[in-house]
């Protein structure tokens, strides 16, 4: 592997930069018009404007950055997360056309990315899943008598979807024909398929995810899960690592169906199994996989002192996890804050514009994960995340101090962000003894008032 583009931008475009050179590998940048002064682009060694501010017509545009590849003569291609990362046609594409698809192969993005399948898929690696149905859901009156098999109140899910989208809870059947309506609407929309399938819902739960990495030879290890619990809508917006509230046999089994699954169907790459856990900290169920590298991975480079974009580099190019891993084994507590551009007292509306003033937090155990700088433009075209702001120490209590002194001295002006909403979280009784679930955001901690 000589050189490698990136399809993706911001932050995580700016870690692939910096990984592929520590390897001796060249990066070539795509960019759009919004995004020309970003870090990741000034800073990787080849760019090239890959079309206008629309993501449809630019880090969405599949044969524009696969021609891109040829033309660069590049190796390799990481997708970063989110865009085309988890897109099983434009991994077939790289395949096609002989470039190194960073990350597994098509028929697994395929496989695990289809919810239903997924399921089926943990089933038979022997890991449970949420009770729900076996089968993606054809009708409305289909969909109906499945609910009741079920038991309300059940979650109407998208079968190709994530973050939320597609996702509807209910409480009774007299609601249910309008929920899956508007569930299947806005799957259609967002993953271009409006099937859906039904789970109990589970009230109450935390969401906790295990890190794995798989080599071309089937072996797989684990590094460590983390706890994605502080979420709003659906969208995460704290993570930590470890989980805080489980104990070591809740842990080693959550590890080992991990294993179980990624071996079962011969994952290769970075990813992550993604688990709910019940009310009491004692049961989990398999919810889904994310065939790709998660936004909240430096928690875990943080505990186990390993580059995992420097690991997904190694392990395409036909290093062993072995050789790439070396003795796994954590150290201390990390949390990751996500900061965004969003009006956070205002329903988290987003905030574009220009960064006036640009003050990072420094020192022991803290790191900040960002494309932007001072004067910078905000975009109103793509994710509103700026920033990820990570601690480290020796526990959680440390970690915790460590938060709120950087979080104190990380100032951002000219645009509204989330350092506040994480300044007032830090203060919060039952995010610090780790009293919380996946709605407390919304259903407490803001008090209905500004969700």
């Amino acid at each position: 592997m000589k050189r490698v583009l990136i399809a993706n931008r911001g932050e995580i475009a700016l870690r692939v930069v910096q990984a592929a050179r520590k390897l001796g590998i060249e990066s070539v940048a795509v960019y759009t018009d919004a995004d020309a002064r970003s870090l990741h682009v000034l800073q990787a060694d080849h760019t090239v404007r890959i079309g206008p501010n629309s993501p449809s017509h630019s880090y969405l545009n599949q044969s524009a950055i696969v021609h891109v590849a040829l033309t660069e003569e590049c190796d390799a291609i990481h997708p970063g997360y989110g865009f085309l990362s988890e897109n099983p046609e434009f991994a077939a594409l790289c395949e096609t056309e002989g470039i190194q698809f960073i990350g597994p192969s098509s028929d697994t993005i395929q496989r695990m990315g289809n919810k239903v399948q997924a399921r089926t898929e943990a089933m038979q690696a022997g890991v449970e899943v949420v009770p729900g149905s076996s089968e993606s859901c054809g009708d409305i009156q289909e969909a109906k008598l499945e609910a009741k098999r079920i038991g309300y109140p059940v979650l109407i899910k998208a079968r190709g979807g994530g973050g939320g989208r597609g996702m509807r809870a209910v409480n009774d059947e007299s609601v249910f024909t309008a929920e899956f309506k508007q569930a299947s609407t806005e799957a259609e929309s967002a993953f271009g398929d409006p099937t859906i399938y039904l789970e109990r819902y589970l009230d109450k739960i935390r969401h906790i995810e295990v890190q794995v990495l798989g080599d071309a030879d089937g072996k797989v290890v684990v590094l460590g899960e983390r706890d994605c619990t502080v979420q709003r809508r659906h969208q995460k917006l704290v993570e930590e690592a470890p989980c805080p509230v489980i104990d070591n046999d809740v842990r080693s089994r959550l590890h080992n169906c991990a294993v179980q699954l990624a071996e079962s169907i011969g994952y290769r790459g970075a990813g992550t199994v993604e688990f709910v856990l019940t009310q009491d900290r004692k049961q989990f169920f398999f919810i889904e996989m994310n065939t790709r590298i998660q936004v909240e991975h430096p928690v875990t480079e943080q505990l186990f002192g390993i580059d995992l974009i420097e690991a997904q580099l190694r392990v395409a190019r036909g290093e062993s996890v072995d050789e790439v891993v070396k003795s796994p084994s954590s150290n201390g507590h990390a949390i990751e804050f996500r900061i965004n551009a969003e009006h956070w007292q205002n329903r988290f509306m987003p905030s574009p514009g220009k960064i006036q003033g640009w003050e990072l937090p420094a020192g022991s155990g803290v790191r900040v994960d960002t494309h932007c700088y001072e004067k910078i433009s905000i975009s109103p075209y793509y994710d509103s995340m700026i920033a990820k702001l990570i601690v480290h120490g020796h526990d959680r209590d440390h970690a915790l101090r460590r938060a709120e002194s950087a979080i104190k001295e990380f100032e951002i002006t000219g645009i509204e962000t989330t350092l506040g909403f994480h300044q007032q979280l830090l203060q919060s009784d039952s995010f610090r003894t780790g009293n919380i679930y996946t709605t407390w955001v919304e259903r407490e901690f803001l008090n209905g008032e500004m969700t």
